[in-house]
């Protein structure tokens, strides 16, 4: 379901691996263990196969997929309440997996993780999981949920040796969701657009440019064989609370590469799906986004709206790209998860019904708003001053530019 490589930067909550040396190293003990309960539910090990797997082996994705989803828990204290009723008593992690799916897998709400995750002091970086981790699912003496790794607690903290090259730590989103993205932008902030190298002339006096021509790029420091991305900006995304405007849908036109410094500087364009302008702008590839970080709720209210959608479809669903009119300024921040509410309708109150038709004429009738329903989930992993990016981790029904994204 995902891509088998993995890349994350460091970050929070999941643990490095230990790897041990060729010479011996003694054994650490551990102090006196903290007894829990361990939860009765089944196991899912890599190893053995899930209900429905058929024999399989199956991602945190995937069993999270044949498991029926529960209902969201009422209140925010953290109680036995917000463990999926069919939540798996341990589970090892799998290369291809996500926080985000692993969370899915135990939680009816997973952005909950942090609050039950336990971290273990023993271990060098106790905040990141690696494939071939164990995860295990205990009760406290205070009948509190906490999922923890098998390896602390009670257990002996013993050196190991890998047969295999060592995995990198599990990412909280898959990166082949928002690889094109960041590869091909099409969406674009004010902030990116400021001061943006873009392209002056071309060679020989052409007036448009495709695969193999040489251009001439203003304001761009940048070395030999450095890659960038041309787009067209095109129509300007605006906040619909008050017009301004937040950045632009972007037409990805070609690569450019690098081939000789200087102001201007010269590139020769690759891999071109249109035409490129004079005037079109040179974007880098993203590559500071984190792909591993906490995922949280907001710590004060959020309410703003999706303005823009990668690749401008008409409906949005799991794991596509989105625009938000919400960013830093606002308390909105890499790991932040926001809920999708699709905006209530306004219909006509015809009347009620007597001796088979409407009492009232429909010329008179008065105007109501539906309430809001909840369409899905979005995870922001890219803020602006006054705009974010975000991946739609769940849809429960088909989501729309204008639909309404809130802190849950």
């Amino acid at each position: 379901m995902f891509s088998n490589q993995t890349v994350s930067p460091a970050a929070v909550w999941s643990r490095v691996a230990v790897f041990a040396c060729a010479a011996l190293i003694t054994a650490c003990s551990t102090s006196e263990p903290v007894v829990y309960e361990t939860a009765p539910q089944q196991e899912y090990v890599s190893d053995a196969p899930v209900p429905g797997g058929a024999g399989q082996d199956l991602t945190a994705t995937e069993a999270a997929t044949i498991l029926s989803e529960g209902a969201a828990p009422s209140g925010s204290t953290i109680t036995s309440d917000v463990i999926r009723p069919d939540a798996p008593s341990r589970y090892t992690v799998k290369r291809g997996d996500t926080l985000w799916d692993i969370s899915s897998l135990f939680l009816r709400d997973p952005w909950l993780w942090p609050e039950i995750w336990i971290v273990n002091p023993q271990v060098e970086n106790p905040h990141l999981i690696y494939p071939g981790d164990v995860l295990a699912l205990a009760y406290g003496a205070d009948g509190r949920p906490q999922i923890s790794l098998e390896q602390g607690g009670a257990a002996r903290l013993n050196p190991r040796l890998r047969s295999t090259p060592g995995d990198g730590p599990i990412a909280t989103i898959p990166y082949s969701a928002i690889a094109a993205f960041l590869s091909r932008p099409s969406l674009l902030s004010a902030e990116q657009i400021e001061d943006a190298p873009h392209v002056l002339a071309f060679r020989n006096e052409h007036m448009v440019g495709g695969t193999g021509q040489q251009i001439y790029v203003r304001n761009l420091d940048a070395p030999i064989d450095a890659r960038f991305a041309v787009v067209h900006p095109m129509q300007k995304l605006r906040d619909p609370d008050n017009g301004d405007v937040l950045g632009y849908q972007g037409v990805y036109t070609g690569t450019a590469r690098v081939t000789r410094t200087g102001d201007p500087l010269t590139a020769t364009l690759l891999d071109a799906t249109r035409e490129t302008l004079e005037g079109d702008i040179l974007i880098a590839n993203d590559s500071d986004v984190p792909l591993t970080f906490e995922v949280r709720v907001p710590n004060i209210d959020v309410n703003g709206s999706i303005i823009s959608v990668l690749d401008d479809t008409t409906l949005i669903g799991t794991y596509q790209v989105v625009a938000l009119n919400r960013g830093t300024r606002h308390g909105v921040g890499p790991g932040h998860v926001l809920a999708i509410d699709r905006a209530g309708p306004t219909v006509r109150d015809r009347g009620r019904r007597a001796e088979g038709r409407l009492e009232r004429s429909s010329a008179f009738s008065d105007k109501v708003t539906l309430p809001n329903e909840r369409a899905g989930t979005a995870l922001v992993f890219k803020s602006y001053d006054r705009m974010s990016y975000a991946i739609v981790v769940g849809a429960s029904e088909a989501i729309r530019v204008a639909d309404i994204v809130r802190r849950p």
